[in-house]
């Protein structure tokens, strides 16, 4: 193909495709840019897979830190490892708003390797790899029913007015302040792909930004067009199998009763539908064995014809008002919750619908537990986790276990962004959040249960999050312009079915949308029927869920870490950690609690109880607090020398009591007054030039600055005559003695052999 370049206006931004130059070698290539956002798709088109029944499709997003001129963070490894949970997310966009669109005969394998080449820190790479990918493979060889069109939108309050602005291909800045991160891949006249995140915005809201983007993936889709025109690519025909026509032709004809039958053993999960499954396809292989010998298919074009014929009975059945398990259209499955069902941990919860079980645990840390996320966009800490984990014997099968699969990481994340915009933020409440889901049981709609799961772990656990979450899975069969909406999907719907339409939000609003069609879309009729009915369905679920725990728990766990934050002036930072950290070390090892100082001055105490919590804050707080002359403190005598005493005012800050300033009486020996351990009341007198505290325990006249004090106010202690004042009391002598004495410290250390300086009296 020779170099094409073409640019067009989207947005009030220039889009940029450009194909001929790059990966040569490969079946197709195309070179995205948006702003100084780069990326390149590339398609390769494999050999054929007879030995499949499905389409082998990969897609693998790949981020280079160099993208963001950046080195990876680690001491050892500067290679980039395995995906990050972003970019497998962002993979999955791209599978799922393509893979609808190729023929259900088509078994060639297909690799779609979309690399993060440059990124600006304002254009998202993620719907830019979509546009780049649907263009590769419409400038392809490769059969497939595009081009696609890609854009964000995202919904912004203006201010004074309480309206709000749609933007579309928002700059990272912008969605930050978005009250909808909407992701949506559409054909021209439908919609293919919606992954969405928001902060309880309505139902009217998402679908009007859903119409929005329509009108600009129009726009790329017949930009994508006029290019292919251009280049005069000729598509190749898709192979029908005409042995596995005829096969399902016969199921359908003379295993009809068998099938039904097998279909109301698959809706009961208990009834070992595998070993019925199988024990029917050998009877069907049998059969075609014995009527036909050398053109007998084999158990897997027999299994596949199996599974199109039922199917095709479930979608015929639903279309004509009977589901598979005989609930109305509308009607949710069983539903039935508990919550603190595990005894130490913090929160935990099980939420079953039918057979569908998850149990859900939520933990909590300290904010030194959060998790720092490294991408070519820079670093990011999250605070808030939820993990997902779906295990082999949740399907009632044998498995590997392991590294999570994208599948569980794409779910783990929806329940994440379905909860993210009622989790409280960190200054109300200080803790790290990890929830984990792990299913049990699986029977349709796992991440939604997961979901509602989360809700009752975080409220068991004390979390306050700002409203309960729910969420339901939405399934549709159709047959041309006819079709029926299903509320609460099984798994048998979901397969037999045309989409899984997952929503999730509070009674304000949707928090959450996920949308996968094996159709070429659904329209904007059909979403807004989908939202209206999810909603009724949220709701109901929401009651059921509050009936178990109506409110959040008052309080966490007794297990649970207790946190306090504290913030100080940056410039104390200092203080608190002390010089080689030993200030910090010493309030860690007598608190037993654990502290986290933050460069912006945040400190973080955490511990077991709350006792060790109290203390260390108290003394963080005496270590910073402005000490002024004039103030009273009842203090602990800490050390004593030979010229006086150190007393502690403050956790962590003494103050020097000259012997001249211990007695109105001449005091030679600081030991005839006072004794370690003792509790004295002593005025700070004097902050000198290296802010040291002198203190005194005289309070009179004597007892002011150096020499003498202010008269107490009422109700303190009574006035103490004043005396003659040694010389020595004077503060330039005091700083001078201690001067000396350090200084004859330091020499003795140094040379433990030389005679020190007589000491002269002043």
């Amino acid at each position: 193909m020779k170099k094409t370049q073409a640019s067009l206006e989207l947005a009030g931004k220039t889009l940029t495709l450009e194909m001929g130059e790059l990966a040569r070698l490969a079946t197709s290539s195309v070179l995205a840019r948006l702003g100084d956002t780069m990326v390149l798709a590339t398609v390769v088109m494999g050999q054929e897979r007879d030995d499949i029944d499905y389409f082998p499709l990969t897609v693998e997003y790949v981020e280079r830190l160099y993208a963001g001129g950046r080195i990876k963070g680690s001491r050892w490894v500067k290679r980039e490892g395995r995906p990050s949970d972003d970019a497998i997310l962002s993979g999955r966009l791209i599978d799922r708003s393509i893979r609808p669109l190729f023929p259900k005969s088509f078994k060639r394998e297909v690799q779609v390797v979309v690399t993060i080449l440059s990124v600006d820190n304002v254009n998202d790479p993620d719907t830019l790899s979509i546009v780049a990918t649907s263009a590769a493979l419409h400038m392809s060889p490769i059969p497939w029913g595009g081009p696609v069109g890609a854009v964000r939108v995202a919904v912004v309050k203006e201010k004074g007015n309480g309206n709000t602005e749609f933007i579309i291909n928002p700059e990272i800045s912008e969605t930050q302040l978005s009250d909808l991160d909407l992701v949506v891949t559409q054909t021209k006249d439908k919609t293919l792909m919606i992954e969405a995140g928001a902060n309880q915005v309505s139902e009217d809201k998402a679908l009007e930004a859903i119409e929005k983007a329509q009108a600009e993936n129009v726009k790329i889709i017949e930009f994508i067009e006029n290019l292919a025109k251009e280049a005069g690519i000729k598509k190749e025909a898709a192979p029908e199998d005409p042995r596995l026509a005829e096969l399902t032709s016969k199921l359908e004809k003379s295993y009809k009763e068998d099938i039904e039958a097998l279909i109301k053993i698959r809706v009961d999960k208990e009834s070992g539908k595998d070993l019925s499954t199988d024990a029917l396809i050998d009877r069907i292989y049998q059969d075609e064995k014995l009527s036909d010998p050398e053109n007998a298919p084999d158990k897997k074009k027999t299994s596949k014809a199996l599974e199109t014929v039922l199917y095709k009975i479930i979608k015929s059945n639903t279309l004509k008002g009977k589901r598979v398990d005989g609930r109305g259209m509308d009607e949710v499955r069983p539903i039935s919750s508990k919550v603190s069902v595990l005894p130490r941990t913090h929160g935990s919860a099980i939420f079953q619908r039918g057979d569908t079980q998850v149990l859900t645990v939520a933990t909590l840390g300290s904010p030194r537990m959060e998790q720092l996320i490294e991408s070519a966009e820079g670093e990011e800490a999250k605070s808030y986790i939820h993990h997902y984990s779906f295990p082999p014997y949740s399907v009632g099968e044998t498995g590997r276990m392991g590294v999570p699969s994208r599948r569980e990481i794409g779910h783990g994340a929806l329940a994440e962004r379905a909860l993210e915009p009622v989790i409280p933020i960190q200054e109300s409440f200080p803790y790290t959040i990890r929830v984990v889901s792990e299913v049990l049981s699986s029977n349709g709609s796992t991440s939604m249960a997961s979901t509602c799961g989360s809700t009752l772990a975080l409220m068991d656990a004390g979390v306050p999050i700002k409203s309960p979450v729910s969420g339901v899975a939405m399934g549709m069969m159709s047959d041309g312009d006819k079709y029926q909406i299903l509320t609460d999907i099984l798994g048998l719907e979901d397969f037999a079915g045309d989409m899984d339409f997952k929503v999730a939000g509070t009674k304000e609003g949707v928090t959450a949308i996920q949308l996968d069609v094996k159709i070429p879309g659904l329209t904007l009729a059909q979403i807004k029927e989908i939202l209206e009915k999810a909603k009724v369905a949220r709701e109901g679920i929401m009651d059921t869920m509050l009936s178990v725990i109506p409110t959040v728990r008052q309080g966490v766990s007794e297990y649970a870490p207790k946190i306090e934050l504290i913030h100080i002036p940056v410039e104390k930072i200092g203080e608190v950690i002390g010089p080689g950290g030993r200030m910090i070390k010493s309030i860690i090892a007598q608190t037993g609690a654990t502290v986290d100082v933050e460069d912006d001055g945040t400190v973080t105490v955490s511990g077991t109880n709350e006792e060790s919590v109290r203390m260390a804050s108290e003394w963080i707080a005496g270590l910073v607090r402005e000490v002024k002359a004039g103030e009273v403190f009842e203090g602990e005598v800490k050390r004593i020398l030979p010229f006086g005493a150190f007393v502690e005012i403050l956790p962590g800050k003494e103050g020097m009591v000259h012997v001249s300033q211990m007695a109105s009486e001449f005091v030679k020996n600081p030991n005839d007054v006072v004794a370690i351990g003792d509790k004295v009341k002593v005025k700070v007198i004097e902050i000198d030039e290296q802010s040291r505290i002198n203190l005194s325990m005289k309070f009179g006249q004597e007892g002011s600055g150096a020499g003498g004090g202010d008269r107490p106010e009422k109700g303190n202690e009574k006035e103490v005559p004043a005396l003659q004042q040694p010389k020595s009391a004077h503060p330039l002598a005091m700083q001078f003695q201690r001067e000396r004495r350090e200084k004859e410290e330091s020499m003795r250390r140094a040379n433990p052999r030389r005679t020190p300086y007589k000491k002269n009296n002043y």
